[in-house]
């Protein structure tokens, strides 16, 4: 393979026909030039310049080298100084998991704000069931996840709460829960529910909230679940039923068809949090990631 450093040495050689003055500009000795040059004619097997006392005469095949060793040389000072570019500068390609619809409104208003500060990272946002979300995490397929689902025994690496937001019961306006705007525990056994299925984040935290009022879900009046919150909400607006959403959702995907109905007593938090990997050695663009995540949080939600 070609040295770069001995063809600089010959394209100079070539320009001032004079070792000397080679070795003075590359601050060398001229012995050193000219050991580099020989190694340089014994790697090509041709002679690249014809030596007449202290004369050089570049040889042919030293002329039909000299473009390509002028083109190797400049091609490597441009890749130094790239690299040296990026020492000072964030590359990377993130990839993001999300399971939540909570997530799938915040995300992209996090990633832009990312995006603005560190613009040459890409970054790739996967909206997926909370399995496969978990999953490509565990693995390395994923590098960040955002979830509402977080058990003690599960082993992602490091995890942070991100944010915090209820999850109200709405009613469509003509419901008579919507015209009473509140009603005690007791009466939710008469309702007709519109549920997320129970493998949901968002059915977990429900049936938490009903449990501690002593309401069991099971027995409550389920007659259609949902894959989606965005659905469930639109299906409430709709006049199907009743059914619990996050604040986020309410405030994306309701369009004024419902109201929040008050349940005396009750009171549900939703958490959101974010995991990493740490089992990988992270990238620049990881860490600079996981550190602007930390900082950001629910206020950056609120400030846009």
């Amino acid at each position: 393979m070609l040295n770069a450093h001995q063809l600089n040495m010959f394209v100079i050689a070539a320009e001032t026909l004079n070792f000397t003055k080679t070795a003075k500009r590359l601050h060398l000795t001229q012995s050193s030039v000219s050991q580099h040059i020989k190694s340089l004619e014994g790697q090509l097997g041709v002679d690249l310049f014809v030596r007449i006392g202290r004369t050089l005469k570049i040889t042919d095949a030293g002329t039909i080298l000299l473009p390509m060793a002028r083109e190797i040389v400049n091609d490597s000072i441009r890749a130094i100084e790239h690299m040296e570019q990026l020492k000072h500068e964030i590359h990377g390609h993130l990839i993001v998991g999300c399971n939540t619809a909570a997530g799938k409104y915040m995300l992209p208003v996090l990633l832009s704000k990312f995006h603005a500060q560190y613009p040459l990272v890409k970054i790739s946002c996967q909206v997926q069931p909370q399995k496969q979300t978990m999953g490509g995490l565990k693995e390395g397929d994923i590098h960040f996840a955002i979830t509402n689902m977080f058990e003690e025994d599960q082993h992602f690496g490091e995890i942070i709460l991100y944010y915090e937001e209820p999850i109200y019961l709405i009613a469509p306006n003509d419901h008579p829960w919507a015209i009473k705007g509140s009603i005690s525990p007791d009466e939710l056994i008469d309702g007709e529910f519109i549920m997320r299925e129970k493998a949901s984040g968002t059915y977990r935290y429900v049936k938490r909230g009903l449990t501690s009022l002593g309401v069991d879900t099971e027995e409550l009046n389920v007659f259609l679940e949902m894959g989606t919150s965005e659905a469930l909400a639109l299906a409430v607006e709709r006049g199907l039923g009743v059914g619990f959403v996050s604040k986020m959702i309410l405030d994306k995907i309701c369009s004024g068809g419902e109201k929040v109905v008050k349940v005396e007593g009750l009171e549900i938090v939703q958490k959101l949090f974010f995991a990493r990997q740490t089992a990988y050695p992270s990238t620049g663009a990881q860490s600079v990631f996981w550190d602007f995540v930390r900082n950001a949080g629910v206020e950056m939600y609120k400030s846009d």
